[in-house]
Order: C-alpha cells, then structure tokens, then sequence
C-alpha cells in the first residue's frame, strides 16, 4: 500500500510541473534567419523586430556592443542599404532549446554613405523560450585575404 501510495504521489508531482519546452530544430532556426536576412534586404525593420530576443546584441567588429533597438533602427534607416547579401557555409550545434549557428556573410551596400563590400565570418546565438524561436546574439568578423581557402 505504501509503494502504491508514492507511485502515485510521483505520478501526481510530475504532472503538476510545466511541460518541458520541445528542443530546437534546425528548421527552426534556419527560418529565423531566413527572416532576419528578409527584413535586412527588403527593409522591413518589423520584419528584424519580430525574430529578435528581447535581450539581442550584437558584438561588433571594433569590440564594442550594439543594441536591440538600435539595430532595428538601423534596418529601417537610410543610412544603411543593401545593394545584395548572401550567407553561406552555414553549420549549427543545437543543444536543447539553444543553437550556435556559423555562417559566413557576404553583403555590398552604403553605411552612411560610404560603400562597403564585405565577408563577415558570424556566430548568431539562436535560443528557444516559451515556444518562441528568436536571436539572442550576434558576432561578425571581417574575413580577410585568403582565410577562406
């Protein structure tokens, strides 16, 4: 009688626990980014808005932080075009509800009004919370000469 009683003492304390969150799928995160990409070359600052953490930033290449809004900022301004962007070589590690995504992005355009035409090597930190699959970091180091190779 008492086996039976902490059998179901167990069963009861482990459905009254919140369902633990599905694991994260590479689809998932490549339709994040695929997103993210959208509202960069198409504008669309809601677009870049909607797939970000509310924690976001991004690391960039002089070593200092950008954050959120000032990224969704910059998606949405003249000050920033693209004539075209690509990402390539992309490879992930999930684990759980977190994904490390390495890619290598390729992008031509104007930063106030200066022309640029880079490869960037990125690490984008994808994470999966209350069912919502959004970028929580970002990092991007020029790649230069034959580093590709």
């Amino acid at each position: 009688m008492r086996i039976l009683f902490l059998l179901l003492t167990f069963d009861a304390l482990s459905c009254s626990r919140a369902p633990k969150e599905a694991t994260l799928q590479e689809s998932e995160v490549l339709a994040v980014i695929a997103s993210f990409d959208k509202g960069w070359q198409e504008k669309i600052p809601s677009l870049v808005d909607s797939v970000l953490s509310e924690h976001y930033v991004y690391f960039t290449q002089s070593g200092n932080a950008f954050d959120r809004s000032g990224l969704i900022a910059t998606a949405g301004s003249d000050v920033y075009t693209l004539q075209s962007m690509e990402r390539e070589s992309q490879t992930m590690q999930i684990e759980g509800n977190t994904a490390v995504v390495n890619t290598v992005w390729k992008g031509q355009g104007v930063y106030h009004g200066e022309a640029f035409n880079d490869r960037q090597r990125c690490s984008i930190t994808i994470v999966k919370h209350d069912g919502k699959v959004k970028i929580l970091a970002e990092h991007c180091t020029p790649i230069k000469g034959d580093a590709m190779k």
